[in-house]
């Protein structure tokens, strides 16, 4: 890659510690931009970044300019994000979303059309505590916390997708801007798979790296973190569950459907 490209990627766990070794082996090929998934999906659409990590959902507005890659991505069965409230009760009222553009966001249109707020992922929680939300949907380490925070699950929402569409959900993926052309892409998603490779095989190599941008998340979090949403899915995304979000994105109205290759 002889042009410096623009790369962005989230302070998640699961984001450092994949892309640790890339970073220390080919950091001087890129302007790196690490921020909230969110923060992402809107600079993507502008189209600032030239690889970044996005919500697959959000990738169905991206889709003309962008394509995806095979490595790199988050998804499983038993991620899903949780909509969770201070006290049990049905769905409703307002409930607090991680950026409209989200996966997290189309995943609770499952249990119907809400009032929603959008606000940082890390915010939520707090929100749902003090009130200003009735029910928030967690997403990253909020699944491992907000048991301890003395909030209480209403919904699975990846288990809701599963039992409906028999697909592991597609949360996140590296998309590439198309104008680089396929031999670049083909390039970064080889130099990605070998950073994931090397980050399965020397999981504490990463430490110092993945601790220094997730500062507010606790060791055993961390760990859990990474030990959930880097799978096999990481080094080859599931392109069948993606068109299955996609699909019900735009049976939702969100973007149309289009009949660009996903991947790069």
């Amino acid at each position: 890659m002889a042009e410096k490209l623009t790369l962005g990627i989230s302070p998640c766990p699961n984001d450092t510690f994949v892309f640790h070794r890339l970073l220390t082996e080919h950091g001087e090929a890129f302007h790196l931009v690490i921020d909230d998934v969110e923060a992402l999906n809107g600079m993507a659409l502008r189209g600032e970044l030239d690889i970044a990590k996005v919500s697959v959902a959000a990738f169905g507005h991206l889709r003309e300019r962008y394509g995806l890659l095979r490595a790199g991505g988050a998804a499983g069965f038993g991620v899903g994000p949780l909509l969770v409230a201070a006290r049990s009760r049905e769905p409703g009222g307002r409930i607090a979303i991680p950026g409209e553009r989200t996966t997290a966001a189309l995943l609770l249109r499952l249990l119907g059309r809400f009032e929603t707020v959008s606000m940082r992922f890390d915010q939520i929680d707090q929100a749902v505590l003090d009130g200003v939300v009735d029910g928030g949907v967690l997403i990253h380490e909020g699944r491992f916390t907000y048991a301890d925070r003395g909030l209480v699950k209403l919904s699975d929402l990846g288990e809701v997708w599963e039992d409906r569409m028999h697909v592991p959900i597609p949360l996140g993926a590296i998309a590439i801007r198309r104008s680089l052309g396929p031999e670049i892409a083909r390039e970064f998603d080889q130099r990605l798979r070998d950073s994931i490779d090397f980050a399965l095989a020397n999981p504490t190599a990463s430490h110092e790296f993945v601790r220094d941008h997730a500062r507010e998340i606790a060791p055993d979090v961390i760990r859990r973190h990474i030990e959930l949403y880097v799978n096999d899915y990481t080094r080859s995304l599931d392109l069948n569950a993606v068109e299955a979000l996609l699909a019900f994105g735009a049976g939702e109205g969100l973007y149309p459907e289009s009949s660009r290759p996903l991947l790069a």
